[in-house]
């Protein structure tokens, strides 16, 4: 691929989502269900000869010295001891605080790009090692499939899962998931369920409580996605979202939305875009 290919950023729904504990360190346990949809943010690379790697555009909300994508370019760099750089785009269009993985999503693609257009040939394993020095959501990106997190999101395993649309609502606000996970109130005890079956009466999200208390527009989202229809929030969100059988059911309903609400329809993934770029 050349180095004005377009690279997909897909974003993330979490069907499920449980704390199922607190390791001495303060992270939270989880058990989570991963699922890519076809809707996301789009990366360009420009290959350097200099070794510098750079921004080339202004990325709304995100300063440079939080951007990910730049995190992600450096690590690897350094891992592979390339002298090569990168310019990068970064074409946002996954919200900040959504619960869709956007940060991680981003930079797992430039994980998985930079080792294609610096030929470095790291294998899957390694790039998820590295993904996991950048954030607990980012490896998911690297294993490219749908699967069953647990551990603080790391221990993967692929899970086959029915067809599906879902309806993404986008409430207006960014979450702080610092601030959820921080909440006395969190549920931290819950029992892990067995996987498979998993099944739509078992995607709870743990965090949904604590979010609609801080957030009442989640709470409003959440509340007219579920005259619909089974619903529920993604990751620490603010987004929500219901699942759907087929295309016309989903967009039925996005259809009602009220003019004070946003959402998108989205075909559920098996596999990240990008997975055949690793081995």
């Amino acid at each position: 691929m050349s180095a004005d290919t377009a690279y997909p950023a897909p974003a993330k729904l979490n069907l499920m989502l449980r704390v199922t504990g607190r390791r001495a360190d303060g992270y939270h346990l989880l058990q989570t269900v991963y699922r890519f949809i076809d809707y996301g943010d789009t990366l360009r690379f420009t290959v350097r000869t200099d070794g510098a790697i750079t921004r080339a555009n202004q990325v709304a909300g995100v300063a440079e010295a939080d951007d990910l994508t730049l995190r992600a370019a450096a690590l690897l760099q350094r891992a592979a001891g390339t002298r090569l750089g990168a310019d990068i785009v970064l074409e946002k269009r996954l919200p900040l605080g959504g619960g869709l993985g956007g940060g991680s999503s981003d930079a797992a693609t430039t994980l998985i790009a930079l080792n294609r257009l610096w030929d470095l040939a790291l294998p899957r394993a390694r790039l998820q090692e590295l993904a996991l020095e950048l954030g607990a959501d980012v490896p998911v990106f690297v294993f490219g499939e749908s699967a069953l997190g647990e551990g603080v999101g790391e221990q993967l395993r692929p899970l086959e899962l029915p067809a599906a649309w879902y309806l993404v609502l986008i409430p207006p606000v960014s979450v702080s998931t610092a601030m959820i996970f921080q909440d006395p109130d969190l549920k931290r005890d819950s029992i892990p369920i067995r996987i498979p079956p998993f099944s739509v009466v078992a995607g709870r999200n743990d965090l949904e409580p604590v979010v609609c208390r801080h957030y009442p527009k989640v709470a409003r989202h959440l509340a007219w996605l579920r005259q619909h229809g089974a619903a529920r929030m993604t990751g620490s969100g603010a987004c929500v979202f219901a699942e759907f059988s087929t295309e016309a059911e989903a967009r039925t309903v996005w259809r009602q939305l009220p003019a004070t609400m946003r959402g998108v329809v989205a075909r559920g993934l098996d596999r990240h875009p990008l997975w055949p770029l690793c081995a």
